[in-house]
């Protein structure tokens, strides 16, 4: 959420830089909204201030002998007042939180303007494109008996997989390379999360209400959502906190299950596990003190590259454009691994800079001495990787002619010794 004091100081320059990311933000309503809580606010205190002075010269003439009943009859009528005045006020106060909630953050400075991905500023390519003799497959076709696409349509739908046997275990040693170099290099804390969360903890990290139609919605006594990435539970670990500057920063790892309908996106990346209603991250969160927010940005992107350069995959890093920006992002940087099979970089990761739009929303504080006015810390998150999509990358960037793949150096303990794998004939054969 905005600080809603910026916005009453001078909400044109809010709107102005809202406009990079294509956002029209309505003055009109806002202005009407705020002037009527201030009004509100101030009959509000008015109205108790004569309440209270009221009292007061009640005391005085009960001691006085004088008659106190047109005085009484008085505090009654601001009283009944007073009622209606405080619905009114919760009423609009409610209206206008609910408008906050819906306003992205305020691109940074260094966030170029632009519509959509097209709008995008490459910033740098790392790695070697491999160069075949061959055609070259996609994932699906190099693993067609191992890559279940029909079996989980009949058991959940569409746009749901089985992986089985190698493929599977290939995937289980991505995952836990991933946390390894992350606890073991990076310094993270590994933390184990639910997979379902509560309303609150959605509209803290800015998932509700703007994206309800993106979740997937549990059956309980309250309103609770399967997780869309680890980022949720883990930043609100600080949710309702006031920390000590002594705590900062704090650095999270977490391999979960993500959870999300693609509401906006049927008929793109169908084939195969590209996109998914459910697939695998390995999430990086980082809380951090204003001070040293944009230092833990290029920390953040630089732990979620050294996977691409451990695995030896061509990548390249992107920053978006304003129309291209997460709801919560004031900056994203997304890496782009290189697809053999569609001659393309497509997106791994995305690495964000929250400042202090999540921390106000989830009121996540710090003091930085003792007896100090608390302030709100900086929250920022990126894939370190998005497992699936680095599956995808191995397999066609590590692709032989004969339907083979290599593994990578930095996998093949995890893979038993494994050195490569051949998954293009029947489980049979």
């Amino acid at each position: 959420m905005l600080d809603p004091r910026a916005l009453r100081r001078d909400p044109e320059l809010i709107a102005k830089a809202l406009s990079k990311r294509g956002n029209a933000f309505d003055l009109t309503s806002y202005r009407e909204l705020e002037t009527t809580r201030h009004d509100l606010q101030t009959e509000l205190e008015n109205l108790q201030h004569e309440r209270n002075e009221i009292s007061k010269a009640i005391g005085q003439a009960k001691g006085d002998g004088l008659d106190i009943e047109p005085l009484k009859l008085s505090v009654r009528e601001i009283g009944f007042r007073l009622d209606v005045v405080k619905q009114e006020f919760a009423k609009v106060r409610d209206e206008l939180s609910a408008f906050l909630l819906s306003i992205p953050n305020v691109p940074h400075e260094s966030v170029p303007a632009g519509e959509d991905e097209d709008d995008n500023l490459v910033l740098y390519e790392r790695g070697e494109i491999p160069s075949f003799n061959f055609e070259a497959k996609d994932h699906v076709n190099l693993a067609p008996s191992f890559l279940d696409i029909e079996l989980a349509a009949k058991i959940s739908g569409s746009r749901f997989s089985v992986l089985r046997g190698p493929l599977a275990k290939l995937q289980r040693s991505l995952t836990q390379f991933m946390l390894d170099v992350h606890v073991e290099q990076h310094g993270y804390e590994e933390v184990y999360v639910p997979y379902i969360v509560n309303a609150s903890s959605m509209t803290a990290t800015g998932q509700l209400p703007k994206f309800a139609h993106d979740a997937f919605q549990v059956q309980h006594t309250e309103p609770m959502y399967l997780v869309p990435t680890a980022e949720v539970p883990v930043t609100n670990f600080v949710r309702d906190e006031i920390l000590a500057a002594d705590e900062l920063p704090m650095k999270f790892v977490a391999h979960t299950p993500c959870f999300r309908s693609e509401a906006g996106s049927y008929g793109k990346d169908t084939r195969g596990i590209f996109r998914q209603h459910q697939f695998e991250k390995v999430e990086l969160v980082h809380v951090a003190s204003p001070d040293d927010s944009w230092d833990a940005f290029e920390e953040l992107l630089g732990n979620a590259e050294a996977i691409l350069k451990m695995l030896e995959l061509p990548y390249r890093a992107s920053v978006l454009c304003g129309g291209d920006l997460g709801f919560a992002a004031a900056k994203t940087v997304d890496l782009e691994v290189w697809l053999p099979s569609q001659k393309r970089y497509r997106e791994i990761s995305s690495v964000s800079n929250f400042l202090d739009f999540q921390a106000r929303r989830a009121q996540a504080r710090f003091r930085r001495r003792a007896g100090e006015r608390p302030e709100l810390v900086h929250t920022l998150n990126g894939s370190g990787l998005a497992v699936g999509r680095a599956l995808i990358a191995l397999m066609e960037n590590y692709q032989n002619g004969d339907g083979s793949f290599c593994i990578p150096d930095v996998l093949r303990d995890y893979m038993g010794g494994v050195d490569s794998l051949k998954l293009v004939a029947p489980l049979s054969d």
